[in-house]
């Protein structure tokens, strides 16, 4: 399993998650979702994640920026040769492919 680190970007919007969570559905609601998104992570490290390129989605995105759905949310990372980058946890009523270019024009 390769380690995989979150970009900052990524832990923000974790933190805002959990936030929103909770004030909706309470602790035990709050930490099971942030145990199942960690573990999706952990999934896609060990490579037993289904995901699928960005690139299907954003014509003329790099082919390595992909993504999976893990509940609510689309985990978008980057598989290098030693680590896996969790770029951004985007919500799935999101516009994810106006999302996507815009994580790729920041990433330029």
């Amino acid at each position: 399993m390769k380690p995989f680190r979150l970009t900052r970007q990524a832990e923000e919007h974790l933190t805002e998650i959990a936030i929103w969570t909770l004030d909706t559905f309470g602790p035990r609601q709050a930490e099971a979702y942030e145990e199942d998104l960690i573990q999706r992570c952990e999934q896609i490290a060990n490579g037993t994640a289904s995901h699928q390129s960005c690139a299907i989605l954003v014509d003329g995105i790099k082919e390595d920026l992909r993504f999976t759905r893990a509940g609510q949310h689309f985990i978008v990372f980057l598989k290098t040769d030693d680590e896996v980058i969790i770029v951004d946890f985007l919500h799935s009523r999101s516009n994810l492919p106006a999302k996507l270019a815009h994580l790729e024009s920041r990433s330029t």
